[in-house]
């Protein structure tokens, strides 16, 4: 028995010690290029230079830059609502430059668009992010106050939108799921946002979240609704990652180390690879992928895999898994450096 003890106590400080060998430094990693905690930017989950430049813009109180960007979307409506969702959050903290922008330019459908999003993301701060039983009757008075509000905002939206724009439509989501509309409303609203724009990401993972179990759907009509969508769109829009993200958010906390490398998850996350390999690189949701894939990855201990994922995510990681951290910046790299290290050894 003691020899028994001995044999293993020997045995996991040579893993050890291999691991500590094998470890780079801080110094070693910023030779590489990689950055350390304090240089990660927590605002965004990629250098989109252009939103970094007109919410440094709209701080000022110019709007000009914002309304611009939106117009130059084009038809490129994933682009269009992460802009739109952008400038909306600015707007939540303050909107004087938002009732410049209407005073300058009555029935602009970008002010339009931005003032509906915006109340749904003042309503959500109202309400917080507890459970409901932990959520006060005054936070839930607010929160439905604000949001039956938006609906007007919303009609408007859609009023003064192009035809053929489901923006507005997609950022209703939210609003549906806020209010508790009903199945059949949810449908209904999702056929006006498929008949302009079948594979659109933002929209489906919005409208994931109304599937959820936690909100108005259950296991089996999140499922259906994520497994249709990765079974049917083309390569490149991210479709496969939406089963990844109904696991993530219902498996991730409790699951064992096992579960990271069974054969599903595995299979899933060998397609969601595929999907963002065909992807165009400036698609608004391909850094959002890459994060969670590098997470995965370094989970299944896959590291050279997460090294590439991480080496174009590096310092910017306003993103799943990490923004569900106290400490965003430290877990990142504490799994980056994971991965580094493990592939480093995988190597020798």
């Amino acid at each position: 028995m003691l020899l028994s003890i001995i044999v293993i106590a020997v045995s996991v400080f040579l893993w050890f010690r291999r691991k500590r060998r094998a470890a780079p430094s801080a110094a070693q990693l910023a030779a590489e290029g990689w950055l350390p905690p304090e240089q990660q930017n927590t605002d965004r989950s990629f250098a989109d230079h252009e939103a970094i430049a007109l919410v440094a813009a709209l701080k000022r109180g110019d709007w000009q830059p914002a309304a611009r960007a939106l117009e130059a979307t084009g038809a490129d409506w994933d682009r269009r609502s992460a802009l739109a969702g952008i400038i909306a959050d600015e707007a939540a903290k303050e909107d004087v430059w938002l009732r410049a922008w209407e005073a300058a330019r009555p029935g602009d459908a970008g002010a339009a668009l931005v003032k509906a999003k915006a109340k749904v993301t003042v309503a959500g701060q109202v309400r917080g992010t507890a459970w409901a039983k932990d959520t006060t009757a005054e936070q839930f008075a607010g929160f439905h106050r604000i949001l039956e509000e938006a609906r007007e905002d919303f009609t408007r939206a859609v009023a003064l939108a192009a035809p053929e724009d489901p923006t507005p439509y997609i950022a209703k989501i939210p609003l549906y799921t806020g209010t508790g509309a009903s199945h059949e409303q949810m449908r209904e609203l999702w056929a006006e946002i498929t008949s302009r724009t079948p594979y659109h990401f933002g929209a489906h993972s919005s409208a994931l979240w109304y599937w959820f179990p936690r909100w108005h759907g259950s296991e089996e009509l999140a499922l259906t609704f994520a497994w249709t969508a990765a079974r049917t769109a083309p390569p490149g829009n991210l479709m496969t990652m939406l089963p990844l993200h109904y696991w993530y958010h219902h498996m991730d906390d409790d699951a064992p180390e096992v579960a990271y490398r069974s054969v599903d998850l595995t299979t899933m996350i060998n397609a969601a690879l595929m999907d963002v390999a065909a992807c165009r690189p400036d698609h608004p949701s391909l850094p959002g992928a890459r994060h969670l894939l590098a997470y995965l990855l370094t989970k299944q201990e896959r590291y050279a895999e997460a090294v590439e994922q991480f080496r174009l995510l590096d310092g910017w990681i306003a993103a799943t898994p990490w923004t569900h951290y106290t400490k965003p910046a430290l877990a990142y790299c504490t799994y980056r450096n994971e991965a580094i290290t493990g592939a480093r050894r995988a190597s020798r």
